[in-house]
């Protein structure tokens, strides 16, 4: 009996119906629906709030690397070539926290990007409120210049907190590190255990003396290290820390005895900064006193009798 495709269709649509179902009951098993989201998230209220964060910072991680990328490209033309300045530019960074090696060149590159974007926002809005006149150019000039000179304040406001952040928590590295080594540990190994301790509390001073640990780790001398760790920081309280750590290891003096003296010395300037700035607070406040506090006063108290002055005269 000869075999024909007749014989075989119904086996072919049996075949044929049974892997489509399958592929689609794989493909919804795989699938994970939104009541299996939020039970899943019901059960778990911070794994939401975690991949959510995670997307953030990979957007915010990829924007920036493209513009890290441009302000490179576009910052190697205004990159200074005397070397002197070059240096002066990259001290600034380092203190600043900016360790890239590529951190000249995408300062300035943004410096013009903010600067070509100043002028593209400003530039037709002054035009079509003043039309083509000196003062349209000057302000589209001067928002440039804003533009060009903003993140140089950034820097340097940056850069300000941190000296802040390393004098006043230098203090308590120091005692701690006191403890440490009167309690037998090696100078290395007091400052990875500062580093560990005071992470919280001291993100800064911790993160420096984590780079200075890893230096000593890659077999740097520790001088050079201690010295670059002063320079890195740009605080005159840390490289006089160097300069007296250096000293007694050169003459073979103690360092925890020296580290008590540096620790006093620290704690009572941080005493007087403090003193400084609280001296301060009756000067500034006297401007927020004299501009909104005195005049509603000054209405409460003389309001009624301006009031009954002006009623008597009027009555007269």
């Amino acid at each position: 009996m000869p075999v024909t495709l007749e014989a075989f269709l119904p086996y072919l649509v049996f075949l044929s119906i049974t892997l489509a179902v399958w592929a689609i009951l794989s493909a919804l098993g795989d699938r994970k629906t939104g009541a299996e989201d939020r039970l899943r998230r019901i059960m778990n209220p911070t794994l939401g709030r975690k991949e959510a964060e995670e997307r953030v910072a990979g957007r915010q991680e990829k924007f920036q690397a493209q513009v890290t990328r441009a302000a490179n490209k576009l910052g190697q033309s205004l990159r200074p070539s005397d070397e002197e300045e070059l240096g002066k530019v990259r001290l600034k960074l380092l203190n600043a926290g900016f360790r890239n090696e590529n951190a000249v060149s995408v300062l300035f590159g943004i410096k013009l990007i903010l600067m070509f974007l100043g002028l593209a926002i400003v530039f037709p809005i002054v035009v079509l409120k003043l039309g083509m006149t000196r003062n349209a150019l000057t302000i589209t000039a001067v928002s440039g210049g804003i533009g060009f000179y903003l993140p140089g304040l950034v820097v340097d406001s940056r850069r300000k907190k941190r000296f802040e952040s390393i004098f006043l928590g230098l203090p308590d590295a120091l005692d701690l590190m006191v403890v440490c080594v009167e309690a037998g540990l090696g100078l290395d190994a007091a400052m990875r255990r500062v580093a560990t301790e005071l992470a919280t509390s001291c993100p800064v001073l911790c993160e420096e003396f984590a780079i200075s640990n890893f230096q000593l780790q890659m077999g740097r001398p520790r001088k050079d290290v201690l010295r670059d760790l002063g320079l890195r920081t740009g605080v005159d309280d840390m490289r006089s820390l160097a300069a007296v750590i250096i000293q007694a290891e050169k003459f073979g003096s103690s360092i925890g005895s020296a580290l008590r003296v540096q620790s006093d010395a620290m704690r009572l300037r941080r005493r007087q900064y403090a003193e400084e700035r609280a001296a301060k607070t009756a000067v500034k406040i006297m401007i927020p006193l004299i501009l909104f506090i005195f005049p509603g006063v000054f209405v409460v108290l003389v309001g009624p009798a301006g009031i009954q002055i002006a009623n008597t005269l009027m009555a007269k």
